[in-house]
């Protein structure tokens, strides 16, 4: 798998994914965020937009992240999100994104995010990228917040899979 930026807002990349097979993908049209890509064979199979902070010119955010319908659970977007953060972190002092969902808090875990313990937007848990900062009681008191919620019975699942236990490890940067 390869991995590659296609640039920053500045360059103004676009991407034209299929709405069946990509979720968010009118997002990707966009020219006013970046975009890191992670392709197999030629084929793209995942993307982030991302674009920096409009008060703080320190802080970039992860906007979307879409993996192919058919290649999720195979650690693309963990891999992908790990990619980006690590190469916009050379440029910003603070890669951030917020999630929804018990699925992406894990995948951005597995990236090396960690819980802020605040909340975005509607209903969002913000996170950092912090890869050298993985404690087990604040991984854990991200799903504590997302069983606040009326959860579907598949996030109900993952929040049961992590009630114990040390975050799940860290993937490695791809190159």
């Amino acid at each position: 798998m390869e991995f590659h930026s296609l640039g920053s807002e500045a360059d103004g990349p676009t991407l034209r994914l299929d709405h069946e097979e990509f979720a968010y993908a009118g997002k990707f049209v966009m020219s006013s965020t970046g975009k890191t890509v992670a392709r197999e064979g030629g084929t793209l199979v995942g993307a982030v937009a991302f674009n920096e902070d409009n008060t703080d010119p320190e802080t970039a955010h992860l906007r979307y992240v879409t993996v192919r319908e058919d290649r999720r659970g195979e650690g693309i977007g963990p891999r992908l999100l790990r990619f980006t953060a690590a190469e916009l972190s050379e440029e910003y002092e603070t890669v951030e994104i917020a999630v929804n969902n018990p699925m992406a808090y894990e995948a951005c875990y597995r990236a090396g995010f960690v819980y802020t313990g605040e909340q975005a937007g509607i209903a969002e848990l913000r996170m950092v990228y912090r890869p050298g900062s993985r404690d087990a009681q604040r991984y854990r008191s991200g799903f504590e917040t997302f069983r606040e919620r009326d959860l579907p019975a598949e996030h109900e699942a993952v929040c049961d899979r992590h009630e114990e236990g040390d975050p799940p490890d860290l993937v490695d940067v791809p190159a």
